[in-house]
């Protein structure tokens, strides 16, 4: 048995979050969850919010553009820019807040992440680590609740997997 705990550290020193979090499936069912449109609008928000999906490209150079919808129809637009792809193994992004076009938003941080996926056995673990240009920018995102909110998405995910 694994432990489901998402394990979150913050490293100042070189302005990076690193979260590690390992789930009882296989790597292909992992990685599909992470990188299929359809899959991350059922698990990515914290509840009660919804992720909703206007556009994937998933391919180096592309974009997963999607809503983050408040149980009021409030929320905000987000963007992952796709930098390097190793399939089943590393994806490397930026996420931003944006508008409905895509345009970034640069009055709040831009998020620098590379996932790793790692199979062991019949699990898969996925490690973190998120960089930003400054301290500021790290302390931004801590402080709107960023542990939190992706923790709760993180566990939507084991909801999601389990029932596979």
């Amino acid at each position: 048995m694994i432990t489901k705990e998402t394990v979150f550290t913050k490293d100042t020193d070189n302005k990076q979050l690193n979260v590690q979090r390992a789930f009882e499936a296989p790597l292909d069912q992992v990685w599909k969850a992470w990188t299929t449109a359809e899959i991350l609008d059922q698990w990515w928000a914290p509840k009660p919010y919804l992720a909703v999906t206007k556009s994937m490209d998933f391919r180096e150079g592309g974009m997963w553009l999607y809503f983050m919808k408040g149980p009021e129809g409030d929320g905000s637009w987000c963007r992952e820019s796709f930098k390097t792809i190793h399939p089943q193994q590393l994806i490397a992004n930026s996420v931003s807040f944006c508008d409905e076009q895509g345009s970034v938003n640069h009055n709040f941080p831009t998020m620098h992440w590379k996932k790793e996926f790692t199979p062991t056995g019949s699990a898969t673990t996925v490690n973190i680590q998120i960089t930003f240009d400054t301290e500021a920018d790290l302390e931004t995102i801590v402080k709107m609740g960023f542990k939190e909110g992706f923790t709760a998405g993180l566990s939507n995910l084991d909801e999601y997997l389990s029932a596979r």
